[in-house]
């Protein structure tokens, strides 16, 4: 069973510019994988091979961090207690309007991929739209597209029906790689019982966040993100949940972005003041907390790394 940490969503700021050695504060005996966020909404497919170019290239050029291309790396890079580094994207239209253009981002280390970010595109609809009606059928050739290619559907920020309709035509896992639970704190990026049920029906994994907006009312504690994950695991079994911190590197910039773009944003996500993230020295703590509260080793190591490390095996096989 994996003993490192596996951390599906990270954010550094979406510059060409932007350094990648704030990654090294999720060190730690046994390691970690890193998925690192290489564009959402406003991004063209040009401004994401750019972004995606320049963090490769750091990357490579970072000693304590590493690139992983496939699963078995991400085992030899945590074995010596270094960093893997892979990546995500939050919304299709880096995708542009060509499904080829899925092969070249998933080559590129793009390991998942959700169909919306919080408002309908030409894939679906999202989490802050007043009207859902679900995936299109331009979004399902996404997700076939995916499957064929290593690239894990993501179902965060989407709206409740587009999620659903993932799990519904995926081949493969689905995964909500930051999303908490609605039950928990009502909040419209949190996720229902049906959607969290019908992720683990595919073998995917829920990563709870660390995100104080998604927690409660801006409470980014551990015991706020152990309530989600409990809850959870009680609804979907203890192999079908992880973490995701979704820690924003770029604070500033991010609190920018909630100007510069306020039609994908709501009062949701300012309603509590500046938004409050776990630290991944926080996040690095979270198993001793668990086993504080009784958690068996073996769910431990299953929350914090084995279960989204199972969907790798799985998902990443079709990878270049």
């Amino acid at each position: 069973m994996s003993q490192f940490l596996w951390d599906q969503h990270a954010c550094l700021p979406l510059q060409v510019s932007a350094a990648v050695d704030p990654l090294t504060r999720f060190q730690r005996q046994g390691g970690a994988f890193v998925s690192v966020n290489a564009g959402y909404s406003p991004h063209s497919f040009d401004d994401t091979v750019a972004l995606l170019e320049h963090f490769r290239a750091a990357v490579d050029a970072h000693p304590d961090l590493e690139l992983a291309a496939h699963v078995d790396d991400v085992e030899r890079i945590t074995a010596d207690d270094r960093i893997a580094v892979a990546f995500d994207l939050e919304d299709s239209g880096p995708v542009g309007d060509d499904l080829d253009n899925l092969a070249t981002l998933a080559g590129l280390g793009v390991r998942t991929l959700l169909p919306t970010y919080n408002h309908a595109n030409r894939a679906g609809s999202g989490c802050l739209d007043a009207v859902d009606t679900g995936l299109t059928a331009w979004g399902a050739e996404i997700v076939a597209e995916m499957n064929a290619v290593g690239i894990v559907p993501d179902g965060s920020h989407c709206s409740t029906r587009t999620g659903l309709d993932l799990c519904e035509v995926s081949n493969g896992p689905v995964v909500y790689s930051h999303s908490c639970i609605k039950a928990v704190w009502d909040h419209p990026r949190n996720i229902t019982d049906d959607q969290a049920r019908a992720c683990a029906a595919t073998g995917g994994v829920v990563g709870i966040t660390g995100v104080g907006i998604f927690l409660g009312p801006n409470t980014p504690t551990l015991d706020a993100m152990t309530r989600h994950l409990e809850y959870a695991v009680d609804l979907v079994g203890v192999d079908h949940v992880g973490i995701s911190s979704d820690f924003s590197f770029d604070h500033a910039d991010f609190n920018d972005e909630l100007l510069r773009n306020p039609h994908l944003f709501d009062d949701s996500y300012t309603a509590w003041g500046p938004i409050q993230w776990m630290p991944p020295e926080t996040v690095l703590a979270l198993g001793h907390h668990l086993g504080g509260r009784g958690w068996s080793d073996g769910a431990i190591h299953a929350v914090l790394g084995g279960n989204f490390h199972r969907v790798a095996k799985h998902a990443w096989a079709n990878a270049t």
